[in-house]
């Protein structure tokens, strides 16, 4: 500890190298915690509704316990074929075994995981911070994953990423308690507003109550007044990647597209360099 303490670089490349490994364990959370959840939903269902069990109905894997396995051919990944980033280069992308292709999604997901790690430990140093601000990193990239696979946030990722922000501040880590328990209510409202105004003229639904969830940990996190840009910066990402996904698909302007990666990538901004960002946008329109 000592030595990362002294040596800065070192422990942003250890933060990276740490993010590459989480990263590997994240696609397992991003791609297992969704059939987790749908099946639990259905044994839940069937309990209310007083229907039988299906005779051969198999549970999806565990996130922890179960082996990594080809999504294709179920064979269990070994320990040279788990090595995060350098198997899939290693193997050009396809299962050893039935050379099946495997999805972009799990580097992208260990590159992304492992550089934005290492942009935290810049950021904040070696400290209770960074520590923080990982775990903070690490639930933000998870629901990204889940939201663009299944258009869905996790109570069980929004709500403990809310308490610990709002626990953190106690410790006055990044902001106080009074900011952080209004930054929870205003992100929540702001979205949960924006909903039923949008619900009650047109008759659709805009967005989901992940959303609501989301912005309210961001809230917790950063305080009342990182809401307002980090929903305009989301918006903007919306704008910019949504639009480019809808013509590069070939899909019309009806399509559903998800919104938590968005928030997700505008609040992790803000959360690392919002002073900047803000410096930023004052000289761009001449307000500084």
């Amino acid at each position: 500890m000592d030595f990362l303490l002294a040596h800065s670089g070192a422990a942003i490349v250890c933060a990276g190298i740490l993010g590459l490994i989480v990263g590997s364990f994240l696609n397992v959370v991003i791609l297992r915690l969704p059939a987790r959840l749908l099946h639990g939903w259905r044994a839940q269902s069937r309990e209310i509704l007083e229907l039988e069990e299906p005779a051969h109905e198999i549970a999806p894997p565990g996130i922890v316990r179960e082996p990594s396995h080809c999504p294709r051919c179920k064979h269990p990944l070994g320990a040279l074929e788990n090595i995060p980033l350098v198997s899939w280069l290693a193997l050009r992308g396809r299962c050893r075994h039935c050379h099946a292709p495997i999805s972009m999604q799990y580097p992208l997901v260990e590159l992304l995981t492992g550089v934005c790690s290492a942009i935290v430990v810049w950021k904040f140093g070696i400290g209770w911070q960074a520590a923080a601000g990982l775990i903070f990193t690490w639930t933000l990239i998870a629901l990204s994953g889940i939201d663009v696979r299944t258009q869905l946030l996790p109570d069980q990722m929004t709500l403990p990423l809310l308490w610990l922000g709002l626990l953190l501040s106690l410790k006055l880590l990044f902001i106080d308690s009074h900011a952080s328990l209004i930054g929870a209510v205003a992100g929540y409202l702001s979205l949960w507003s924006v909903y039923w105004l949008f619900k009650l003229t047109t008759g659709k639904e805009g967005m989901g109550y992940g959303d609501f969830k989301l912005l309210a940990a961001l809230g917790a996190w950063m305080g009342p007044f990182a809401l307002l840009p980090i929903v305009l910066l989301s918006s903007l990402i919306g704008a910019i990647v949504g639009g480019a996904f809808l013509a590069l698909r070939g899909h019309d302007r009806a399509t559903p597209i998800p919104f938590g990666p968005f928030i997700a990538a505008a609040g992790w901004l803000w959360f690392v360099d919002g002073e900047q960002l803000a410096r930023w946008y004052q000289h761009l329109f001449g307000l500084g």
